[in-house]
This record gives structure tokens, sequence and C-alpha cells, in this order.
């Protein structure tokens, strides 16, 4: 896309009172990560008010994940290892949502599927990370990214997981987010050598 998705443009209007404050790129990038956790957490209880609250907590999280970058832009405070650590948060987020989503259904219509469904979320989420990781040093930082159509990104999908947990659809979300968890890792796979080709 040409411009940032809508998301990263209201994080970087957002964020700017938190500047004065002292907080750090790397702190927000933990707080993100310990509400995706907190999230994925209580969806793994399956059931409500436990698995409403962790859908609104790990949507806020993948909102929150802008934050970081952003801080980090506007305070100059850019360093390599927060550049790995916002990666490593992200790639974990995703694999605790899967697990927790394994785990929530494992008694449900989805049987034992239930786990190697989340297990392929969770292996697709780190393995995207990786290969994100070696496109971005052979073609350039922040150029993996993720497909995206007029101001939204792929990714930006995640935010439904509130309003469909809320409204009773959370195991068939959690099929189509592990279909989608492939068919990304696909395409990133494809992206990957597409950049070791020209390179």
């Amino acid at each position: 896309m040409d411009k940032p998705p809508f998301d990263q443009r209201l994080a970087r209007v957002l964020v700017r009172p938190l500047i004065p404050t002292g907080l750090t790129p790397n702190q927000m990038t933990t707080i993100t990560v310990v509400f995706a956790f907190a999230g994925a957490g209580l969806i793994a209880v399956g059931h409500a008010p436990h698995i409403h609250v962790g859908a609104f907590l790990f949507a806020l999280a993948r909102f929150l994940d802008h934050f970081d970058g952003e801080l980090a832009r506007q305070t100059g405070k850019t360093s390599k290892f927060g550049y790995y650590y916002d990666y490593v948060a992200g790639a974990s987020s995703y694999a605790a949502l899967f697990i927790g989503l394994g785990v929530a259904f494992r008694d449900g219509w989805l049987g034992g599927w239930s786990i190697v469904l989340g297990a392929v979320g969770a292996i697709s989420a780190f393995g995207s990370m990786i290969l994100s990781l070696d496109i971005d040093r052979r073609a350039g930082q922040g150029t993996s990214g993720y497909p995206g159509f007029a101001g939204f990104e792929l990714e930006d999908g995640i935010y439904l997981i509130a309003p469909i947990v809320w409204l009773g659809w959370a195991q068939p979300f959690f099929v189509g987010a592990g279909i989608g968890a492939g068919l990304y890792g696909l395409w990133t796979l494809g992206h990957f050598f597409a950049v070791r080709r020209r390179g």
C-alpha cells in the first residue's frame, strides 16, 4: 500500500500523549505481549465471560502492537533489539492465540483436531516470522509486510475476533483463522522465494 494502514495512522496520533511519560518502545512491546497472553489464556478457558474478555484483550493487544514502532520513530529510540523483539512478540502472541483456541475447543465438535489446528497456527506464526525476518534482511527492513488493500492489511481481520466471539462464532472463526494462517504462511514463503530470486 502507498499509505500506512488505518490502524497504524490512528496509533501514530494516539501514541503522542505517551511520549512525555518516558515509556520506551520496548516497554510498550512488553505491555502488548502481556495483553495478548492474558487474552489467549482467558480464551483457553473456552466459555463466557472469560473467552469474551480474552477476545477483547487480544484484539486490543494487536492494535497496541502499532504503538511501539510509532513511539520509537517519534522519540528517535529505534533499535535493532526493538526491531527483533517486536517480531518475536507478534509471533508469540499469535502462537498463544492459536494454542488458546486449540485448548478451548478440544471438547467441541473439532475434537482432537482442535489441538492439531492450534499447533499448525502456532507453527505458521513462527515460520512466517523467520521468513519475514529474512525477507527484511535481504530486501530492506519493513519490506515483508502484509498484503493489503484500501487502507487495510490482511492482519487487520484479527480485530473481528472480539465481535465474532461475542456472537458465539468462535469455533468457525478458529477454523477460518487456522486456514488463513496456513495461507499466509504460503504467501510469505512465496514472497521469500521471490526476494531470493531478485537478490
